[in-house]
């Protein structure tokens, strides 16, 4: 290795290495984070329809509420509000990376990642159709470390609440962007039982199809204010 590249190949691996540690650090600042600390605690569906969260929707309380807290240019920070039985449906997050910690009550969550296209056919379907990993699928409380995501490595994933209402802390980066090929999209399962399916699943990881879809109907996210403490950047 000639001394130019010995002195680029050091350089990056500072550069990842001082990422690494830099994630690591986040991790730890994340794993720390209780729901007293942002102002929230379980709530029924009647209180979270006086915090404004049905408000769009007639009085009409919706399965799944966010609480905006900070957004720029490199990330995005909010809480997810889920009420007992409420699922985030199977999704992506295109070129991002993510943290989820789990504030009250406890999730199931799914993930999945990517793969690239293969010579054999899809099952029947409807819609376009994509080749995914189905890595894990575990149970999340406010005592488990926090839930990540990476471009490549459990890239979709699905969020049920299970056994009562639940919040986690979410931290996307970058955040959606449309209009710079970061939107969220939409998935089901074309074979077996759903993600989030009270059973256990078999064979995990192993290779499924999955099927591009609309929103689901039974799911909307309204709105909420942010009652924690400010965020100054």
């Amino acid at each position: 290795m000639t001394p130019r590249l010995h002195s680029r190949a050091q350089f990056y691996l500072a550069k990842l290495q001082a990422k690494q540690e830099n994630l690591h650090r986040l991790q730890q600042l994340l794993d720390e984070v209780r729901a007293e600390d942002l102002h929230l605690a379980p709530r029924g569906p009647a209180a979270a329809a006086a915090a404004g969260g049905g408000l769009p929707w007639a009085g009409v309380v919706p399965p799944v509420s966010y609480m905006h807290i900070c957004e720029t240019e490199s990330f995005s920070m909010g809480v997810f509000l889920l009420r007992s039985g409420a699922c985030i449906p199977l999704h992506d997050h295109p070129g991002m990376n993510g943290m989820l910690k789990v504030l009250y009550g406890t999730l199931r969550i799914a993930c999945m990642d990517t793969l690239p296209p293969a010579a054999a056919a899809p099952p029947p379907a409807a819609g376009p159709c994509h080749r995914a990993l189905f890595r894990s699928r575990q149970h999340y409380t406010p005592a488990s470390p926090p839930c990540l995501l990476s471009p490549h490595t459990d890239n979709l994933h699905q969020i049920d609440a299970v056994d009562g209402p639940a919040a986690f802390l979410d931290i996307l980066a970058p955040p959606y962007d449309p209009q710079h090929g970061r939107d969220c999209h939409y998935y089901r399962l074309l074979e077996g039982p759903p993600p989030g399916a009270g059973a256990e699943q078999p064979g995990l990881p192993r290779e499924v199809w999955l099927m591009e879809t609309p929103q689901a109907s039974d799911f909307w996210c309204g709105g909420e204010p942010y009652p924690g403490p400010r965020v100054c950047l």
